[in-house]
């Protein structure tokens, strides 16, 4: 049986700076006494495109056609945060992206051709960019999480010049997902 390997196309944040930032809202937000697990700053990322589970082989021919994509540095500002699917049933908390959004758009949009030519199904769910910052695993202190994310949600987080884009490998581990790179495409300049 082939080996299958999770995997996903992101932009990482990289930037120390705005690590520091994102870090003491994740700070602030715990202390709010949710059911929460924070994301780990070298884990922060923007997913373009979550490819699950395939095999090597695949993920090999995926490296190829992403390898082509051609894009130029551009600025991401990370403004407000939001969640998801909704205030009332709250699973995700995230950073969103204010300024950058239709040039990260048009990234994510190569990207999934490439992937219709390997014969990837379209993506179902859209794509919103969006900075995962923490995952909620219960319903304990979910008004506080809510009131918290409403107070946050004009907050300037910061900018952040997106110069590649990185075909990632996930493995589930007990105490969170360990990520690393598989390849880096640079952004042409």
């Amino acid at each position: 049986m082939a080996e299958l390997i999770r995997s996903f196309i992101s932009i990482d944040i990289t930037d120390e700076n705005l690590l520091g930032k994102i870090t003491s809202i994740q700070s602030t937000l715990k202390e709010t006494g949710g059911d929460l697990k924070l994301v780990e700053p070298e884990n922060l990322h923007l997913t373009l495109r979550f490819l699950g589970e395939i095999p090597r082989s695949l993920l090999e021919e995926v490296c190829k056609e992403i390898s082509n994509i051609k894009f130029k540095p551009f600025k991401l500002k990370f403004k407000g945060l939001g969640v998801f699917p909704s205030l009332s049933r709250i699973n995700v908390v995230w950073v969103g992206v204010s300024e950058g959004e239709k040039e990260v758009k048009e990234v994510a949009e190569k990207v999934n051709a490439a992937l219709r030519r390997l014969g990837f199904p379209p993506d179902k769910k859209g794509f919103s960019p969006h900075l995962t910052i923490a995952r909620v695993k219960s319903s304990r202190g979910k008004d506080k999480i809510a009131e918290f994310v409403r107070r946050f949600n004009d907050y300037e987080v910061g900018l952040f010049t997106v110069t590649s884009i990185r075909v990632k490998k996930s493995i589930l581990m007990p105490k969170g997902p360990q990520y690393s790179t598989i390849m880096e495409i640079p952004a042409s300049t």
